[in-house]
């Protein structure tokens, strides 16, 4: 029991942070379909500039400066250049795969796998016992997750930023007439999620690990998304979407562990995205409506008056 937890925390971790980056997209009227490449690009430079300075912290500011980089391109392609933002999120997930890749060779001369003796801070070090287990595993990271959801909620709910993201996302017509920005306030919000999304990034690899691995996000990203989505773009309850979707893999690895050969590896591995398939599934029965896009990404894609 508590292995499983201490690997549900670790695995949910990632999504949990890329959840609440889709969460803050999603309230400024982006479908954020770009948070794979954000969480490996940030996990590869978490892992190259943390070896080169010597300090996972170092690492992980880099991959946030990088990540807000990348966010600002988003934002300018899908803002005053009127693209699509469905498929400039998927530009920029193709984008952070193929990059990190490329970067692998260029920079590291291989291919596959580098490792790292960097690592970020954990609060708890030597229990390996019982319930240490599961303090002792976890990086700073997992500790702040609470902080960062409840952070999240109340920027979003109770701040008048969160409003005006609100207004931007619902209605930019009224939220224009009101005298705020559309623009601006969807650069900021995918500031944010850029920032979220590098540290979803870093978690992985020198959090829960030591190392980078060519296309380790594996599709978290993607899952992330639909966290937000399940989580009814709430903070809190993307956030619980997303520690079930952890709960989810972490039961994928612990089978692979204690399972017999009699069951197919393949079998084992399907685990986390077949419940991932009907968490959606499910929850759209519950809900009884269809997403549609909303009147912020509609304008995205309207020319100016």
């Amino acid at each position: 029991m508590e292995q499983v937890l201490a690997t549900t925390l670790r695995a949910a971790a990632p999504l949990v942070y890329a959840a609440l980056a889709g969460v803050f997209a999603f309230r400024a009227g982006i479908f954020h379909l770009g948070l794979e490449g954000l969480m490996i690009t940030g996990a590869f430079i978490a892992v190259a500039a943390g070896q080169a300075a010597g300090s996972a912290l170092v690492g992980l500011l880099a991959a946030a400066a990088v990540c807000m980089v990348l966010s600002v391109l988003f934002w300018w392609v899908i803002g005053p250049l009127r693209a699509d933002a469905i498929i400039a999120g998927l530009g920029l997930t193709s984008i952070g795969l193929g990059g990190t890749a490329y970067a692998l060779t260029a920079i590291f001369d291989t291919r596959g796998t580098i490792f790292t003796e960097v690592v970020l801070p954990r609060p708890v070090r030597g229990v390996t016992e019982g319930w240490g287990v599961v303090v002792s595993e976890s990086s700073i990271l997992v500790w702040l997750m609470p902080v960062f959801v409840l952070a999240s909620w109340v920027v979003l709910r109770r701040s008048r930023f969160g409003l005006r993201l609100a207004a931007v996302g619902e209605y930019p017509f009224a939220a224009r007439s009101a005298g705020v920005d559309p623009s601006r306030m969807r650069l900021w919000a995918l500031l944010i999620a850029g920032a979220l999304c590098a540290l979803a990034g870093a978690e992985l690899s020198v959090g829960a690990l030591r190392n980078f691995t060519e296309n380790m996000t594996n599709g978290r990203g993607f899952i992330a998304f639909v966290a937000v989505i399940f989580g009814a773009w709430h903070p809190i309850g993307a956030a619980a979407a997303a520690l079930f979707f952890g709960l989810a893999d972490a039961v994928g690895t612990q089978s692979q562990i204690n399972i017999t050969e009699a069951v197919p590896r393949e079998f084992v591995l399907m685990i986390p995205y077949v419940l991932t398939i009907a968490a959606v599934w499910l929850g759209g029965l519950w809900r009884r409506r269809s997403l549609e896009a909303s009147a912020g990404y509609a304008e995205l894609r309207a020319p100016d008056d």
